[in-house]
Parts: structure tokens; C-alpha cells; sequence
């Protein structure tokens, strides 16, 4: 019989021995898909030129690796952590209540952390894809929706905050589900 791959959540009260949450993603491996100038077979000039500016500006519009792309709940001592193992880069939403807390941006093959979490419950919604839109808060292309099925509950008190950290790949022996949601339920 084979180990389950699930994915993984980590919750470290610092001051406190590490313990285990209950949280987890499915995300699509995949890549993203680049054209490069220099293998184009096009004896056309404007048509290699073209190809470029296209190449450039899609890489322009890319956001950076761990840029808060919302944000409603810093000031707090909380820390998420992000471990984004896929070929896709992807977007991770906190809801706190029916309110979107704080989306942040972690690019394939990276982490990104966000340190200034309030405390509270919150749902956590992620997306994967390519092409990002800054503008609608989705990828345009191959994009995949998913909410962790546990919520995650950030605490302070003198001695201790909470430190939380999410992979966004399978993970031999984790501990964590999702559930995929339609994309209009995302909160973009």
C-alpha cells in the first residue's frame, strides 16, 4: 500500500514546542510557458521584435515573490509562512469571517512569508496558475482553485505567538486536505 501525498501545515507557537496543524493543498504541477527571441526561426525582424516585447511585458506584469497583493489584518504578531513547491506560481488568500484578510503572492519553486498577522480564525484559499492578473486577482491561463479544509487560528499572548506554515505541493505524509471550489468563489 502506498503513503498518501497530502500536503502540509505546520503550527509553531515561538516560545512553545512545535506542533502540528490540520491544513492542506492540491495544486497542479505545471510550468510556465515562455517564448524565447532567439529560438524563433522568423527571418522577419518586426515579427522577432514582436515576439520580444511580448515576452518582455508579460514578464514585467509578473508580480514579485512574497508582494502583498491585499492586505486588511497587519499589526498583529502572527507569522504565515508559504512554501510554494509546484512549477506554478500561485496566490494564497486569508478570510477572516467573510472578509478578505490578506492576499499574497509566491512565486513557483519559492517561499514567502507574511509576519504581521492579527490574531483570529481565519479560512485560507489558494490558486495556482499562469499569467497572472493584477487587475482581477486571478490567472488567466491553467488556473487551478482550492480551499484548505481546516482553518487557521492565530494566537498571541506574552510568552507566545503563533507561526504557521503551508506547503503548497504534495507532501509524503502531511497532514493537511482541500477541497477545490469553483473560481467565482474565490475571494479575488
Amino acid at each position: 500500500m502506498f503513503a498518501k501525498e497530502m500536503f502540509t501545515v505546520k503550527r509553531l507557537l515561538e516560545g512553545t514546542p512545535l506542533r502540528t496543524g490540520v491544513v492542506a493543498a492540491v495544486a497542479l504541477a505545471g510550468g510556465l510557458l515562455t517564448a524565447s527571441p532567439a529560438a524563433a526561426t522568423v527571418a522577419d525582424e518586426r515579427t522577432v521584435a514582436s515576439v520580444s516585447q511580448t515576452a518582455d511585458s508579460a514578464a514585467a506584469s509578473r508580480p514579485r515573490n512574497g508582494k502583498i497583493l491585499y492586505d486588511r489584518v497587519s499589526g498583529g504578531q502572527g507569522t504565515l509562512k508559504i512554501k510554494n513547491g509546484t512549477s506554478r506560481d500561485g496566490v494564497v488568500t486569508l478570510v477572516k469571517g467573510r472578509t478578505k484578510a490578506i492576499s499574497i503572492y509566491v512565486r513557483a519553486r519559492s517561499s514567502a512569508s507574511v509576519r504581521d498577522v492579527r490574531d483570529g480564525t481565519y479560512r485560507v484559499y489558494f490558486t495556482t496558475g499562469s499569467r497572472f492578473r493584477v487587475s482581477k486577482g486571478r490567472f488567466s491561463q491553467s488556473a487551478v482553485y482550492q480551499r484548505f479544509n481546516d482553518r487557521l487560528r492565530f494566537t498571541t499572548t506574552a510568552t507566545s505567538r503563533s507561526v504557521w506554515t503551508l506547503t503548497l505541493n504534495p507532501v509524503r505524509g502531511g497532514n493537511a486536505r482541500t477541497t477545490s471550489i469553483n473560481p467565482k468563489d474565490f475571494p479575488a
